[in-house]
This record gives structure tokens, C-alpha cells and sequence, in this order.
């Protein structure tokens, strides 16, 4: 599978729970070309490694709200029996002291730059907001100072209107 490919696969299969951004076991262990069970007891055999922080696993409410945000699309992940581990970056980087092969040193590399890419798209997305943000504080400013200048302008105006007239022509 090309780099590209593997990138865009594996950008499906980031979620957020949490507050966080997480991958899955079983999208892992597809990633890695191990069975989920076995991706799960290699895991529970290094727990000392994943600090809560680095992986937690699904409460059957969060499971329930996953499940329900997929409806069917998606059966293999519907017909989940086992809550699963949710690996955050610093776990899926972690996971690749306990499955040593090729194959997961090189899938590891991938997802560490898509979960860069992806911290610098919010970076970037913030910086925008904070400009948006300033911008609309700015044009406020000046609409006001506009209105306030309108309404100066519609005061002046109205003195003027209301002002007894001279005559025109010759006075007697």
C-alpha cells in the first residue's frame, strides 16, 4: 500500500473521544496485519507502558454513542462483543516497543505524521479563528464609528430643517 493511501486510510480511522484524538485497537491491528485479539494481549501484557493517558478503554456509553454516530454502515465495527482500546498518540507510538515487526515500525512512522499533520491543522485552523475573530472586532469598530458619524450627520441635518426660514425678497 502506498504512503499516500495508508495516510488517507488511516485519517478514517482517527476519532475523537474523549476530547482526544484516538485510534481503535481493531483499526490497529487491521493497520498492523494482527489480529485484534492478539494486538489487545500484547497490550495487557505490557499494561506498565500505557498510562491512561496513552490508552483507555471504551465505556459501554461511550461504545453505545460510537456505535450510534456509525448507524450500519459499518457492520464489522457494529457487531463489536468487547469494549475497545482507545490509543492515543503517545499509545500508538508506544505500540511499537511491544509489536516489534516491520510491518508495525513502518504503519507506527505513518500515523505519527498524519497525527502531526493533523496538530498543525488545528494550530493553523486557531491562528485563522483568532484573525477572524479580530477582524470582526475591527469592522465593528468602524461600523460604529460610522453609525455614530450618520447620526451626527442626521442631527446637523435636522437642526437645519427645523430652523425658522428668511424670507427672500425686499424688506419693508
Amino acid at each position: 500500500m502506498n504512503e499516500s493511501k495508508l495516510m488517507n486510510e488511516v485519517e478514517n480511522m482517527i476519532y475523537s473521544i474523549r476530547g482526544q484524538r484516538v485510534m481503535l485497537d481493531m483499526d490497529l491491528a487491521e493497520l498492523y496485519g494482527v489480529e485484534t485479539k492478539a494486538l489487545k494481549k500484547a497490550v495487557r501484557r505490557n499494561i506498565a507502558r500505557f498510562p491512561e493517558d496513552f490508552m483507555f478503554e471504551l465505556s459501554k456509553e461511550e461504545l453505545s454513542n460510537w456505535r450510534s454516530q456509525f448507524g450500519t454502515s459499518n457492520s464489522t465495527k457494529m457487531g463489536l462483543r468487547y469494549a475497545p482500546f482507545a490509543f492515543t498518540e503517545q499509545g500508538v507510538a508506544m505500540l511499537s516497543s511491544v509489536l516489534r515487526s516491520d510491518k508495525a515500525i513502518q504503519i507506527n512512522i505513518s500515523i505519527m505524521r498524519i497525527f502531526t499533520k493533523l496538530r498543525s491543522f488545528l494550530l493553523l485552523e486557531k491562528e485563522l479563528r483568532a484573525r477572524v475573530d479580530q477582524l470582526d472586532r475591527d469592522t465593528n469598530k468602524m461600523f460604529k464609528i460610522v453609525f455614530e458619524r450618520l447620526d451626527e450627520q442626521e442631527d446637523a441635518l435636522s437642526v437645519r430643517v427645523n430652523s425658522p426660514k428668511r424670507k427672500i425678497g425686499l424688506k419693508k
